[in-house]
């Protein structure tokens, strides 16, 4: 073979190599750097930019893509310990001509952390209506989700600030009292019993904690590396003091029924998703919604436990995406009329 050519085929060799070697060694031995290069690859590839925005000294940070239209913004709460790329599952099912925007709840990811602030129900609800006011997102009303956590700041929001949405969707929210205690719960009961409430299920500090964590949340199971957990433990390990507090912020008695407080308040068409098989929050909360608010919409996903949005996430968009069709249609059969 010519020596050229051989000196080709080694550069062309080593130059494929390179990338190779650092996927696995990233794989091996730094896994939360891989899922941080994960979520950066995967927001870029659905057109979602990250920007900040600052009300007074305290910053939001949020990501979007489009521009206000015709059709409602959305805004995207998300739950307890996540960040703003866990709706990007859904976002990649929705239209690109849609406004979207998913913010960092406070004390999350980018937005401020402040051992000051007010992270009840009632103080994220003020914060993120701080954020709207700086984004101007309330010149128009605009349809609000939110998922857990962010369901039940969602629903105080709704109900707090009623001229800023024109509809609202919770999918699985918290704050709300049930007849019946899901696993979550009971674990709860066992650890407070036993005095060692310092082990919150949702608060892995181990790969066989994440583990148990993702079974706990999810009725379809997915089959992670241990590396991946691995990764997954060590972005949450430097952020873990934070969500003891924050936990123990909104079980406390002033946020945990937060929700059901304030649902007789809600006023804007609402939709309800909820996974059957939930094992954090259970599925009869559904049914507390839609006794107490007018126009509410109940959908209950079968197989699919508390993270509807990573387990269904196509239908969990069309789900949406129909529901804001529906209420467009009745908005222009009332003008009609």
């Amino acid at each position: 073979m010519d020596l050229d050519v051989l000196n080709m085929f080694v550069i062309a060799g080593g130059t494929l190599a390179i990338p190779i070697l650092a996927f696995v060694a990233s794989f091996l031995l730094w896994p939360s750097a891989l899922i941080r290069i994960y979520y950066w690859y995967w927001r870029r590839t659905l057109g979602m930019q990250v920007r900040y925005v600052t009300y007074d000294d305290y910053q939001f940070c949020y990501s979007y893509r489009g521009r206000p239209g015709y059709r409602p913004s959305i805004l995207m709460l998300h739950g307890f310990s996540a960040h703003k790329d866990m709706w990007l599952s859904i976002v990649k099912f929705l239209p690109k001509n849609l406004h979207l925007i998913c913010v960092d709840m406070p004390g999350h990811e980018g937005t401020t952390r402040s051992a000051l602030d007010d992270y009840s129900i009632s103080g994220q609800a003020k914060r993120i209506h701080q954020f709207v006011e700086c984004i101007k997102l309330n010149r128009r009303p605009f349809h609000l989700v939110g998922t857990s956590m962010g369901g039940n700041v969602a629903g105080v929001y709704a109900a707090q600030y009623p001229e800023d949405i024109c509809s609202l969707t919770l999918i699985c929210p918290a704050g709300l009292p049930s007849a019946t205690d899901s696993k979550f719960i009971k674990q709860l009961r066992e650890l407070q019993e036993s005095e060692r409430i310092d082990r919150i299920p949702l608060i892995p500090s181990t790969p066989e904690e994440m583990a148990d964590m993702l079974k706990l949340c999810s009725y379809v199971r997915f089959k992670v590396p241990q590396q991946i957990l691995q990764g997954l433990v060590d972005v949450r390990i430097p952020h873990n003091d934070f969500y003891r507090k924050l936990f123990l912020e909104i079980v406390d008695e002033k946020s945990r029924h937060s929700l059901h407080e304030n649902m007789s308040k809600i006023k804007a068409p609402t939709q309800v998703i909820w996974g059957k098989q939930d094992q954090v929050l259970d599925v009869s909360g559904a049914s507390v919604l839609a006794s107490a608010i007018p126009d509410c919409h109940v959908y209950i996903l079968e197989n699919c436990g508390h993270s509807v949005v990573v387990e269904r996430p196509r239908k969990t968009a069309n789900l949406i995406l129909e529901f804001l069709a529906l209420l467009h249609s009745m908005d222009n059969n009332k003008k009609q009329a």
